[in-house]
């Protein structure tokens, strides 16, 4: 008999299922994210892959199907006590304040998370650690020369990194990335993921991205999706070498 310890999921999935009338953007989806892991979502538009995050982070309710975070249920828990409950997310789209500086915009997360949102304003000058934990967080994922710019004034690809450094300034357990480099030029991308490959190993990082050289590079583990469900899963390699996944997608650098 094996004396192996199974490893509960940080996150898990089973038989989820949304359904929008007659239309079913995701079907029966079942997965394990693994503590610790980097887990890519690919697929074609369309596929559900935003659907799915949408389920998990609470934006949107499954029709069936159930979520759990440490296999403690949560698939009625209301979007912001997931966030709470450690699990954050970027959205595909830029959702900064333009007019807020990076010092700003982190100093509110922080204090947003310590349950200070109402006040924040008055933070930087009544807490001054509110400022140092930002100070820190943005001198970390390289925007320290930018925290008194305007957030609109930020190249995209900073932009981009700011979002994620919102996201972790919520001290996440697992981090839910959609698209993170849409929009980013190539150039910015790669600093993207350089970042996003040395957040701290403890923590779970499941993210959507198109850009196959960047999921090859940075994925441990792969799930695409098509049409709603999960068409297969497995390490960079398995993806690479599985027949319908190359039929399907990996003719082209994009998936």
């Amino acid at each position: 008999m094996s004396t192996a310890t199974l490893v509960t999921p940080a996150l898990r999935t089973q038989k989820l299922t949304k359904r929008f009338g007659a239309f079913t953007a995701v079907n029966d989806v079942t997965l394990d994210i693994a503590p610790g892991s980097r887990q890519a979502l690919i697929g074609p538009n369309g596929a559900g892959k935003t659907t799915l995050i949408n389920l998990l982070t609470g934006i949107l309710r499954p029709s069936e199907g159930r979520i759990a975070l440490d296999d403690d249920d949560i698939t009625h828990l209301s979007a912001d006590k997931r966030v709470h409950r450690g699990l954050v997310r970027t959205f595909q789209i830029n959702t900064l304040f333009p007019r807020l500086t990076p010092l700003q915009a982190a100093s509110l997360a922080i204090a947003e998370r310590e349950a200070m949102g109402k006040v924040w304003w008055r933070t930087l000058r009544s807490c001054s650690w509110v400022a140092d934990e930002a100070h820190a967080l943005l001198k970390q994922f390289n925007l320290g020369q930018y925290v008194h710019v305007d957030t609109a004034e930020l190249p995209y690809g900073k932009q981009r990194l700011l979002e994620i450094v919102l996201a972790l300034a919520a001290k996440p357990s697992i981090l839910l990335l959609d698209e993170p480099a849409a929009g980013v030029p190539e150039d910015e991308s790669g600093e993207l993921f350089e970042v996003i490959a040395g957040l701290p190993r403890e923590m779970t990082v499941l993210f959507i991205e198109h850009d196959m050289d960047l999921v090859f590079r940075f994925a441990q583990r792969i799930s695409v999706l098509v049409a709603g469900a999960v068409l297969v899963e497995g390490t960079p390699a398995e993806i690479a070498a599985d027949p319908q996944v190359r039929a399907a997608y990996l003719g082209n650098s994009r998936v």
